[in-house]
């Protein structure tokens, strides 16, 4: 039986490389001898209350609020290598999106990323290996919109149910089935091999 997928869509942290958010914000936690957790969960609500994950604040805006309501002192170059140098690419999708294109499939990012993104393709070349990057931080909208699904297959000319998406998170895994599309939520290499093949044969 063939699959009717045409389209996979592939988030980036915590899927195509580690999650350099989530792991950097807890360092930066302990550094400033905060709650890692708490931390994580004000300076997460504050990326999206500033616009910055959706391109309509900058950065020096978004640090700005965190050091306001965290009283860290760590200036944005300090902050932003902690994030960034946890952002390391997993090989082994990459390959996976490779491979998918080989076979005709259309490959696609759908990420909630600032220009962070952009600057990591530009040492990396990593949009190469994809046929379209949606990042919240262009497209002015997040994952939590649960329309955003639509939007992109809208844009790539494809039905939702043909079109599979891939994340680590469970809450956006949720919304895209709202929206029609079939998912793989990722929780490691060894169960995403399994899922993936028997979705897609490969």
């Amino acid at each position: 039986m063939q699959s009717m997928i045409k389209t996979v869509l592939f988030d980036f942290g915590g899927v195509i490389a580690e999650e350099g958010f989530y792991e950097g914000l807890l360092a930066i936690g302990e550094m400033n001898v905060l709650n890692p957790e708490a931390f994580f969960k004000t300076v997460e609500a504050l990326i999206v209350e500033t616009g910055y994950l959706t391109g309509t604040n900058n950065e020096a805006a978004f640090w700005n609020a965190v050091r306001d309501l965290t009283c860290i002192t760590m200036n944005d170059a300090e902050l932003r290598h902690e994030i960034l140098k946890r952002f390391k690419l997993r090989p082994k999708i990459i390959e996976y999106a490779d491979l998918l294109r080989s076979k005709g499939f259309i490959v696609a990012m759908l990420s909630d990323q600032t220009n962070w993104l952009d600057e990591i393709d530009q040492k990396t070349s990593l949009f190469q290996h994809f046929d379209k990057v949606f990042n919240s931080y262009h497209i002015h909208k997040s994952k939590r919109d649960a329309t955003v699904f639509r939007d992109v297959c809208s844009d790539l000319n494809v039905m939702p149910n043909e079109t599979l998406f891939i994340d680590d998170n469970a809450n956006h895994i949720e919304r895209a089935k709202t929206q029609g599309l079939q998912v793989i939520h990722f929780v490691g290499m060894a169960d995403f091999r399994k899922q993936i093949k028997k979705l897609l044969f490969v």
